[in-house]
């Protein structure tokens, strides 16, 4: 059953969660990157241009020195030497000054530069002499150099200028544009990541929605599967505990019907005898004994059911070192006094095993027990162990009336009773429970084979040597749902 979904509720309560906030703070660093790296981008192009108008003014100056010691002109034939083999490029201009008064310029300056011109040549009178290879800088990205020399007692001044205002404001406008690109980009690709993100994160909201409509009484809904990625990994881990869970429900109350089904009967029967009581006092002590034989059953059903409920405990195995054919005889010698059968000790494995010496005695006994129970005064009892490879084998067989096929999927839940000679039998149906949640508390399973009419025999599987912490990860790794082994299994 898939969820409904309330889309007013959602927006409200996203438009500042995960989605919101993921996608503001990747809008927020791309903005970022994407702005120092046009600051950079700009950077070098200014100083691109910056060390090229720096090359080139320095280049005429240069020139003009090297023409200045080589001929011997007067100072205007010097400078117009130099004019006429001057060949302009873009954005660079010659000035040159006689006796600090504007003499000729090649080409003509723009409007700008000349308003700014008497201002740039007042600086220049105040510096003097220029300095060799050094560039000055005016307002307006002019950079500038000169050199002057004196021939006839006159000065002869050039100034090579470079106006890289153009260029600047060219590289200014494409920066602009590419920012104004970028932001509408940016933009689309927002509302197509908020898109493509709801889409991703659906499986979350379901999850959300379906985590608030279940309660106790109604575990049903699942969050559909949609791809195979992380978020579908998470949506089928969230299903399969969801399943956990709801066995874990069923089986509470399951065991719930039960124990209330085991105890009414006993308690009834208490309260009707001591409430007869009154008007047959003569039969006191008739009702007295019966009243402490159910209190007696009472007490072995709640000790059952709290051994069932310490299996889930990791302390609940004391695990020591012990000689398996020393074990299986001494089990096998305390089972010849349940009752009087043709006992048979099959065979004994040779070799320690690690395991709660206690704890599995009481799971054989219960097995001898259930074997007593389905057996006859003529019948074979069998007990014996063995070890194949690093896991050993202790059995009990009988000759008994043998467990129906159908009987045997069920014979190790909670109270289940398999054959019409367990209804008469004052036990509540908790042995085989006990078995298999000490074997599974081993690290092992029970295993059985039966035949109506030919026996049955069951077999305690358990690894030789096992520690506390591996016991505990098997027993996690068996108890599945469909596997219960405890009070509460998931």
């Amino acid at each position: 059953m898939k969820a409904q979904l309330n889309y007013p509720l959602l927006w409200r309560k996203t438009r500042m969660g995960v989605r919101m906030r993921l996608l503001v703070w990747y809008f927020f660093l791309t903005a970022c990157t994407v702005m120092v790296s046009l600051q950079v981008t700009r950077q070098i192009y200014c100083d691109s241009l910056k060390a090229k108008a720096d090359a080139s003014i320095i280049k005429e100056i240069e020139r003009f020195k090297l023409m200045s010691g080589k001929y011997t002109y007067t100072t205007p034939q010097l400078l117009d030497k130099f004019l006429a083999n001057y060949a302009p490029i873009r954005n660079e201009y010659v000035v040159t000054l006689l006796n600090d008064q504007v003499y000729l310029t090649k080409p003509e300056l723009p409007r700008d530069i000349k308003e700014k011109l008497p201002q740039l040549i007042h600086s220049w009178r105040q510096e003097g002499e220029f300095e060799r290879g050094k560039v000055y800088v005016a307002p307006s990205r002019i950079r500038y150099a000169g050199q002057s020399v004196t021939a006839n007692d006159k000065k002869g001044t050039v100034i090579a200028i470079n106006d890289s205002s153009a260029d600047y404001q060219a590289g200014t406008s494409a920066i602009v544009l590419v920012m104004q690109v970028t932001i509408v980009v940016l933009v689309i690709f927002f509302i197509v990541a908020w898109v493509t993100t709801g889409k991703v994160l659906y499986p979350l909201r379901l999850v959300t929605e379906t985590a608030h409509s279940i309660s106790e009484s109604d575990m049903t809904l699942r969050i559909p599967v949609q791809g195979s990625d992380e978020i579908a990994e998470l949506t089928t881990t969230l299903n399969e505990m969801l399943d956990r869970l709801q066995f874990a429900f069923d089986s509470q109350q399951k065991f719930l019907n039960d124990v209330s089904h085991e105890l009414r009967t006993p308690i009834t029967i208490i309260q009707g005898h001591l409430e007869m009581l009154e008007f047959c006092p003569e039969k006191q002590p008739e009702t007295m004994a019966l009243v402490m034989d159910e209190l007696d059953r009472m007490n072995r059903l709640v000790n059952d059911l709290l051994l069932l409920a310490k299996t889930e405990r990791p302390d609940f195995l004391k695990l020591k070192p012990e000689e398996l054919d020393w074990l299986t005889e001494e089990i096998f010698l305390k089972a010849r006094s349940f009752a009087n059968r043709n006992w048979k000790l099959e065979s004994k494995g040779l070799s320690p095993i690690t395991v709660d010496r206690q704890r599995l005695t009481q799971a054989v006994m219960n097995l001898v027990q259930n074997a007593v129970r389905h057996t006859t005064l003529h019948d074979t009892i069998t007990l014996g162990s063995s070890v194949k490879g690093d896991f050993a084998y202790i059995w009990v067989s009988d000759t008994g009336e043998g467990i129906a096929p159908e009987n045997q999927k069920r014979i190790f839940d909670r109270f289940a009773r398999a054959t019409k000679h367990d209804q008469n039998f004052e036990g509540h149906g908790l042995g085989l429970s006990i078995v298999n949640a000490i074997a599974v508390a081993h690290g092992g399973k029970v295993e059985l084979s039966s035949s109506v009419g030919y026996g049955s025999t069951f077999t305690i599987v358990i690894p030789l040597v096992a520690s506390n912490d591996a016991t505990l990860e098997q027993d996690a790794n068996r108890r599945r749902p469909f596997v219960k082994t405890g009070l509460f299994t998931l």
